[in-house]
Parts: structure tokens; sequence; C-alpha cells
């Protein structure tokens, strides 16, 4: 039973007008067409010829990143997050299990916590490590479950949620593990273990997120995770570049490039995600528009200027071409990807040029297929774009207690 307090928490907390645009019908499309545009591409990942999504036994299934034959807290979290929106209790269910019978820590410095990625064929973990946006994403998509569900139809989502949580709290450097969020920072960090605790990723920053632990996870640590939420908007102000938008890949929490072993800074994959976590936090949230409208404007103008249908996947964030091309499924080179087309529409919620919905049809038109040279994504690709149709059509929200 949840108190008065918590209860006028949340609805004081909530966006003053909890409507979710379906931009694609504003575009001219109609209802029947999206709503088979959002169906096919769940069948394509799910259900098809080329699934990501495979059933293990009677219970279980995982999501693999098939050119990379691994399945990732990634992948895992993003199948739950699309399952619990679009109301696949099954799914979810079985993903969740599979995620916590193989990848979570049951004991150690790491309890609770998840190793990374696993090679579904062999069952051999490729690392005990854990990446930092897989329990933001898991932790997300129990409450959101919870709220949706219920706690008591088989799994107790938001008991599951609090394990995570309430284990994160007490990492305190212990064998070199560390809380998910650089507590003095307040940023989510790029792994909480070691040296990467200190340093983090832009995409990992989803303010929306972590507003929603606020509202939901009940764990007395409210105001902590709604001051993140907004060290997270201060900090993607930092690192998105004032005139093109673009980030590199990793940061310093003062939003400086950050440089691996394995890879110079610049605007590569996981940057993809950035505008469309940004484009989430302004539609839920509506906690930092003036700034975003900006973001979005100088982003749309930089990919147009490098032309709406050709505009490349890897820049330097002044948008010079790098000198180092990130390989991806055995391939080293700039390509019009479909993730990053699909995460740039996102931005549509944000700002839409002389109502012109260039980036919307753009993606409209995009298709999950193999690219001329062979190359096919359906793991990466194929989940930003299914992310994109449902932020695009209104089926990506921030999910509500239900009455059960």
């Amino acid at each position: 039973m949840k108190s008065v307090a918590s209860l006028l928490l949340i609805l004081f907390s909530l966006p003053a007008a909890a409507q979710y645009r379906n931009v694609f019908s504003e575009a001219g499309y109609t209802n029947a067409a999206i709503e088979a545009k959002v169906n096919n591409a769940y069948h394509d990942l799910f259900e098809g010829p080329h699934k990501i999504y495979f059933e293990v036994g009677d219970s279980m299934a995982y999501v693999s990143d098939l050119k990379n034959h691994d399945a990732r807290t990634e992948g895992l979290s993003y199948g739950m997050m699309i399952a619990v929106q679009l109301n696949k209790k099954d799914v979810f269910d079985r993903i969740w299990r599979w995620s916590k019978k193989y990848l979570q820590h049951q004991d150690g410095d790491r309890a609770g916590y998840f190793a990374w990625s696993i090679n579904p064929a062999t069952m051999k973990k490729n690392s005990e490590g854990t990446a930092s946006d897989g329990e933001l994403y898991f932790i997300t998509d129990l409450l959101f479950a919870a709220n949706r569900w219920g706690s008591h139809t088989g799994i107790d989502y938001h008991a599951e949620a609090r394990r995570i949580l309430d284990a994160m709290w007490k990492k305190d450097g212990a064998g070199g593990i560390y809380n998910l969020i650089n507590t003095q920072h307040k940023i989510i960090t790029f792994t909480p273990e070691g040296n990467n605790y200190n340093w983090t990723d832009p995409s990992y920053q989803l303010p929306a997120f972590l507003e929603t632990w606020a509202l939901y996870a009940h764990d007395g640590h409210e105001q902590f995770y709604k001051d993140c939420a907004d060290s997270a908007r201060a900090f993607l102000h930092r690192a998105c570049d004032p005139t093109t938008g673009l980030t590199t890949d990793y940061t310093e929490f003062s939003g400086a490039p950050h440089s691996t072993p394995w890879m110079p800074a610049a605007f590569r994959y996981d940057s993809w995600r950035v505008p469309m976590n940004i484009a989430m936090d302004f539609n839920w949230f509506h906690a930092d528009t003036a700034w975003q409208r900006d973001y979005a404007k100088h982003f749309q103008t930089f990919l147009l200027s490098q032309g709406i249908d050709s505009f490349a996947d890897q820049y330097n964030v002044d948008g010079s071409k790098p000198d180092y091309i990130l390989q991806a499924g055995g391939y080293r080179k700039l390509r019009h990807s479909l993730g990053l087309i699909a995460t740039s529409a996102t931005t549509t919620l944000i700002y839409n040029r002389d109502h012109s919905f260039e980036f919307v049809h753009a993606l409209w038109n995009a298709k999950l297929e193999p690219y001329p040279d062979g190359y096919f994504d359906p793991y990466y690709d194929g989940l930003l774009y299914l992310f994109a149709l449902m932020h695009l059509s209104g089926k990506y929200r921030i999910i509500t207690p239900q009455t059960h």
C-alpha cells in the first residue's frame, strides 16, 4: 500500500500533460499504416526469418547481437522495454528469467549486477563485468512491468528492480566495484568498475529513466535520482557540440572527449542513441525544453548539410570525417545507417523545420534489410529502428501504475 505522500509525489512529478504525440499521423500517414509499420518491425525482430529473439525451453528467451555472436545486457534490456511498452508479458518474462539465470551475479562483490556479455551457443561469459546502461534499462523495465502487470503475476517485478538498486547502494569500491552512478558527479558511469567509474558514455544519459526511478522505485533515494536526471541534462549541454550537436562515444564527466586503447574519441555507434534519449526526455518530462530545441535544430541542420539521404554514421564532433573508422560486423566503412536514420527522426518530437517532417519521411521510407554490400544488422539497426517507430507513433511512454 503506497502512502498518500508517495501518491502525491507521483501525481505532481508527472508531466502536466502526459500526451504522447503520433508524429507519423501528423505527417500524414494513416493509423492503419502506422500500426502495420510497428507490427511489421516487431515481427521482423521477434518472429521473422532474421529474428534476434530466441526462445529457450518453456519459460526463457534471449536477444542476440547476431553479428557479434553474443547476448548482451544492452539488447536483453531493450527487448524487455519493447515488450513492456507493447504489452507482451510472456516475451518480457522469458527474457528476464534468462537474463537473471545466466547473467546476474548472485554473490561476491558484483552481487546483483550483471555480466554484460555471454555467448549463447556455449553459455560462456565473454566478461564478468558490468555495462552500466544494461542495469539502467533493466531497472526501468522492471518498474514499468510492475506498473503495467502488477508484481503478483508470476514475477515480483518491483522486488527484482529493488534488488538491483539495493545492491547498487551497497557497492562502495570493495573489490573495485562501485555504484552504477558516480555519486560525486551524479552521472552514470561507463562501468561501475575500477577507473571506468570515473568517466562515462553520453548515450547512457537517460534523464527520463532516472525521473521514473524517483517516481516508482520507493527506495528512499528519490531526490538523488531527480538530481541525477538534472546532472545528466547539464552533462549533455557540455558533451554535445554547440554547432553540430554531435558527441563522442565516450567522455569525461566534463563532457571532454575520452579516447580508449581500442578507439579514438569520435561520434560513432553508441552516440547514435543520444538524440533519441534527448527526444525521450523532451517528450516525457519537458524539463529542459529551450536547450533541447536548440540542440535538435543544430543536430538536424548538420545532418541536412550532409544530405538527408546520405549522411554518414561516424564523424568527428566538428563534422569532419574521422581518421579511424570503427569496424562493425567485419566491415570497416562509413555508411548511411538505419540506426542513425531512426534516432535522428525522433528529434522531430522536439524540432520540425518548416513543418516538413523530412526526417520522419526518411525513416518511414527506410527498410530493415541488407545493405548493398551485404552487411546486415537486425540487432542494433533493428532495435533502434523499432524504438524510433514506437516513439514517433506515441507507443513509447511512461507506464504509470494500472488498476489491478
